[in-house]
């Protein structure tokens, strides 16, 4: 959210089916990303949206229509060109109520790093360069005694991962 042309919408709803569907529609009507949700008590979400001003504008309108449409809309708001601060906080927000990437089978990882490194435990830097970091991440996970803890993990750069994964030799 640091580009000057940024604008964040919100949608409040009141329950899942009506956040779903704004949601939904609001992504489908412009060129706009929804970031996550937030709840609150009482059945009451909140869904983040970012993209350029006009955008958003209709994003937001067509995710409350939805809204309105299929459950309880609260209310919209579209705020063009937040502050950093506000970017900030809402940073924060979304890393921390970021949804879980999928995550593949461990074995395919495994099995894939051992395939290129032509070994069972103790992979080679060139082998796991040639994994994604996602798989590197899942490796890591599934390494007994890894260095790191699970945030650790999430947050480490490519080459950290490689690095520990090759000094970790079973």
């Amino acid at each position: 959210m640091t580009q000057p042309s940024t604008a964040l919408g919100l949608i409040e709803t009141i329950g899942v089916p009506a956040l779903i569907a704004a949601a939904d529609a609001a992504a489908k009507t412009a060129d706009v990303r929804v970031m996550t949700f937030e709840k609150a008590d009482a059945g009451l979400i909140t869904v983040y949206i970012v993209g350029d001003v006009a955008s958003v504008r209709a994003a937001v309108e067509a995710g409350g229509e939805e809204a309105r449409r299929v459950g309880k809309l609260v209310g919209t708001h579209v705020i063009p060109r937040p502050d950093l601060s506000v970017s900030a906080m809402l940073e924060s927000i979304w890393r921390k109520n970021a949804p879980a990437e999928p995550k593949p089978s461990a074995e395919p990882a495994a099995a894939e790093a051992a395939e290129l490194s032509g070994t069972e435990g103790g992979e080679s830097a060139e082998a796991l360069a040639k994994l994604s970091l996602q798989q590197l991440r899942e490796l890591a996970r599934t390494t007994p005694g890894f260095l790191l803890n699970a945030s650790g993990i999430n947050t480490a750069a490519k080459a950290e991962l490689i690095r520990l994964l090759t000094e970790k030799k079973d």
